[in-house]
């Protein structure tokens, strides 16, 4: 017995499918409900089971190829060697009959031209289409009985449907016939599969080859009961009638001016990203004795962002290709001929702060010349006047580089977005103790992974990747502040 194995169709506006990959093989055997291919819709890719145990005889449609739904795509038989020419056969006559007649349709409309004749249907063979043959073995028709009114006589749909008109109807199965994953699906949501089968709840959910429930039809029944309706009482869930509305906040004021600023840097820079990752126990141990030996003095304990700007302007002053900016020299009528590097002979530190109002970057100005103290308290009022809304407008601008750290939020290592026009952005991640080799042995050590962006146009990535390096020296042996 041949039977066709069609393409579902797997969603209400769903019209074609792209075969994406054939989980079985031409031959191997095939068990019902076993997946046989993965098809493309317009929304997702989803896997097709077989409908019949049997063995795979032959791939009608291959990998990569579009067909309609319920076209017949292989052909499943009941035994690895029963013969499947005489199908093959007639599938091609069949296509002959339609171009024939197709022909001869534009023939009629062209005077004086006699149409091609169909070829005869053989006496002892029954012709009929694949559509016609899967509703007749839905509605249980038999195909010798119906008298085809397709080309050369073969049985199409319309002549399977109008035999089913004229017969009683069939009664449905007691019990519904649905996939696996239907099941599942029906257990996981406390679906009865009753309720979602076709002529047991007085709605035709079933979408699956022969009236089968799939798992698409289970979350579809859930989604569409609601209290007032029939199936409410009969094992599907009752929804709300209408979900909450989404809530929609305006790109405006500060967050427009971040989307616009970092749009255009992932636009116009051209930014490569370095990593690295620094043996950060001895600023750990430093910061804890600076921490118990100038709180009380200073009013606060210096922090992991204050060590870290003095070790980046320092490394700035030392690397004055990082503390750069490109600047357009303007021509006539406004238009920008021309472009220069300029190599700033200040360092204004800019430190990401999140705030209520979004993400802000207060700067520290001629960070490179103050010390710990001074800088870590001028950080403190930038900080609390951003987040209270009370910035000044030079709090927020002329940066020449920017720090940004998302430590406090357990990020190891991501990709910061350069803030132009500067040249470039470092990012810190968690300080965590790990296991590493340190003096020949393996040891706990507190590492950190730092991430410096840059914009290739203004520096290369060798100098970079100096500049970076001397920043993890200086952060695994902070005494080199000193000197």
């Amino acid at each position: 017995m041949i039977t066709e194995i069609i393409l579902p169709k797997l969603g209400q506006t769903m019209e074609v499918g792209t075969i994406v990959e054939w989980i079985k093989r031409e031959g191997d055997a095939v068990r019902r409900d076993e997946i046989l291919f993965t098809v493309e819709t317009d929304k997702a890719v989803m896997e097709v089971e077989a409908t019949a145990d049997g063995f795979l005889r032959k791939i009608l449609v291959p990998v990569g190829q579009t067909v309609p739904v319920l076209a017949a795509v292989a052909l499943l038989t009941t035994t690895a060697d029963e013969a499947i020419s005489g199908y093959l056969a007639a599938q091609v006559q069949a296509e002959e009959g339609a171009v024939l007649l197709a022909q001869g349709v534009r023939a009629m409309q062209q005077p004086g031209t006699v149409p091609p004749e169909a070829p005869a249907q053989a006496p002892d063979r029954l012709f009929a289409s694949p559509r016609a043959r899967k509703t007749a073995r839905e509605k249980g028709i038999d195909l010798s009985l119906v008298t085809g009114t397709g080309p050369g006589g073969r049985i199409v749909e319309q002549d399977v449907l109008a035999s089913a008109a004229a017969q009683a109807p069939v009664l449905p199965a007691a019990r519904p016939r649905a996939t696996p994953l239907a099941v599942k699906a029906a257990q996981a949501l406390g679906v009865d599969l009753a309720a979602v089968s076709p002529g047991l709840s007085g709605r035709d959910l079933a979408t699956g080859v022969g009236g089968r429930i799939v798992k698409a039809d289970v979350e579809a029944a859930v989604w569409a009961a609601t209290e007032g309706s029939p199936e409410h009482g009969r094992g599907i869930p009752a929804l709300p009638a209408e979900l909450p509305a989404a809530e929609s906040i305006p790109v405006a004021g500060l967050r427009r001016i971040i989307a616009e600023r970092m749009a255009a840097s992932h636009q116009t820079a051209a930014r490569v990203t370095l990593v690295t990752e620094a043996d950060a126990t001895a600023l750990v141990e430093a910061r804890e004795q600076l921490k118990a030996a100038v709180e009380g003095e200073w009013g606060f304990a210096p922090g992991y962002n204050d060590l870290l700007a003095i070790v980046v302007a320092r490394a700035l002053l030392e690397f004055p290709y990082m503390n750069a900016r490109l600047k357009a020299d303007p021509g006539p009528a406004g238009r920008d001929l021309a472009q220069t590097i300029e190599r700033l002979p200040y360092v204004n530190l800019g430190i990401a702060v999140d705030t209520d109002r979004g993400l802000l970057v207060p700067v520290i100005r001629d960070a490179g010349h103050k010390g710990l103290r001074a800088l870590g308290a001028e950080f403190r009022i930038l900080v609390e006047r951003a987040r209270t809304g009370k910035s000044l407008p030079d709090d927020l601008t002329g940066g020449t580089f920017t720090i940004t750290n998302l430590g406090m939020y357990d990020i190891d290592a991501f990709t910061p977005i350069i803030n132009l026009p500067e040249a470039a952005i470092l990012g810190a991640g968690r300080i965590q103790a790990r296991p590493v080799v340190y003096g020949g042995q393996i040891v706990a050590r507190q590492m950190w992974a730092l991430s410096l962006s840059f914009d290739h146009r203004l520096v290369d990535g060798a100098p970079a990747a100096r500049f970076l390096q001397r920043i993890k020296r200086l952060v695994e042996s902070p005494y080199l502040l000193l000197g």
